[in-house]
């Protein structure tokens, strides 16, 4: 629910370690997605909505035959076991086609989960009443250990949130207690990836998704609270996906479509987690996707490109900082530049009432205090000022 399009960094001794399989052109780092959203449910404050996504990748190319194997591994390694993996010789196992792949696979998995060396970043769209807020983390987390962190923030007598995500093992760890969904649009991609190999079929799908879209669309220009808008959604779009569920069912219990085609893994992907998919005519407030962190991370993932990446975590810390407070200035139409100077000009009224120096509200506080001259006051924003 993002790209990190390849800017993760090993260190120099994990260089060295994977330098030999490096310098066979046999194995280098590239690309596997992972994202998930999530919103509260029962909240105090209604309609708030966390919304997280995280991207790490990671690509196999063989030099046998001059051609390249691409194989995505699962997120459980994430970039850090990949490195170590990375570290075993071509020598010690025969890479030789899918059967060698593996060999080598199941032998690195045995050998147990090495430290975390890779570096994630992660992102938390929050929405309630119109105004949203971003979060971005960096570090050796995956996803869903940052929403369980801030989620850990969160009042205890609060019902659990709904969190809308792949379905893997890095977004649920095993204390997250929540209502979980599963992305559509990353249902609805399996069918177009294969839309051309499987026209007829995949238009079938494609179209009926595309009404349960349209209705959302609708509530949203509608301004429909959550309540109204799971109303809209049971009398317009339940039928449209009752009817998907037959037709889906049908194709593999009559075996109209081949299970292991590209069809039957789509149409298996989209059954097997219906209830998931489906949340949003049941739960008040449950989301279709999250499509709106998925832009909000690209953001941070452009940033940390241009920056040529991060020299320490600190230095990560001190990025996440500044591009959670200037995409949030962002999302709610504030200026970046001039929030930021303000803040730095009334570091003290900041320190002493940050709830009145939002990007939303920060205009109503500047009005209450007298106009000051001179360069801002950083003395609470020292530890901000260098990025090491």
């Amino acid at each position: 629910m993002a790209g990190d399009f390849g800017a993760d960094r090993l260190t120099g001794a994990e260089r060295e370690a994977s330098g030999a399989a490096d310098a066979d052109g046999r194995q280098a780092v590239s690309g596997m997605r992972l994202g998930f959203t999530s919103s509260d449910a029962g909240s105090a404050v209604p309609g708030w909505r966390w919304m997280v996504a995280q991207d790490s990748q990671a690509r196999l190319n063989s030099s046998r035959g001059g051609r390249g194997t691409r194989r995505s591994w699962s997120a459980r390694t994430g970039v850090a076991r990949l490195a170590a993996w990375r570290s075993f010789r071509c020598a010690e196992v025969a890479v030789d086609g899918a059967q060698g792949l593996r060999q080598e696979r199941d032998r690195f998995r045995s050998a147990g989960d090495p430290p975390r060396r890779g570096i994630f970043t992660s992102g938390i769209v929050s929405t309630c009443a119109g105004r949203r807020i971003a979060l971005f983390f960096t570090g050796r987390k995956h996803a869903g250990e940052n929403l369980r962190d801030v989620l850990a923030q969160r009042a205890q007598e609060l019902g659990p949130p709904i969190q809308m995500c792949d379905p893997l093992a890095l977004n649920m760890p095993a204390d997250l207690n929540t209502i979980l969904a599963n992305c559509l649009a990353h249902g609805r991609r399996k069918f177009a990836d294969v839309a051309e190999y499987f026209h007829d079929q995949c238009r079938y799908v494609l179209d009926a998704l595309k009404v349960v879209y349209h209705n959302d669309a609708v509530a949203r220009k509608e301004q429909l609270s959550p309540e109204a808008r799971l109303l809209f959604h049971q009398t317009h779009s339940r039928p449209v996906m009752d009817k998907l569920h037959a037709w889906l069912t049908r194709q593999i219990e009559e075996h109209l479509v081949e299970p292991n085609s590209g069809l039957g893994e789509a149409i298996t992907y989209l059954l097997k987690r219906w209830d998931k998919f489906t949340l949003f005519l049941r739960q008040a407030g449950a989301p279709l996707d999250n499509n709106l962190c998925e832009r909000a991370l690209k953001k941070v993932i452009l940033h940390r490109k241009n920056a040529m990446f991060y020299k320490t975590e600190n230095g990560a810390h001190v990025a996440d900082v500044y591009m959670s407070l200037i995409y949030t200035c962002e999302l709610c139409g504030a200026n970046p530049f001039d929030y930021l100077t303000e803040l730095q000009r009334h570091a003290q009224e900041v320190a002493a009432k940050p709830a009145c120096w939002m990007p939303w509200n920060y205009r109503d506080a500047l009005a209450l205090v007298p106009a000051t001259t001179g360069p801002p006051a950083t003395a609470t924003t020292d530890s901000l000022a260098t990025v090491p």
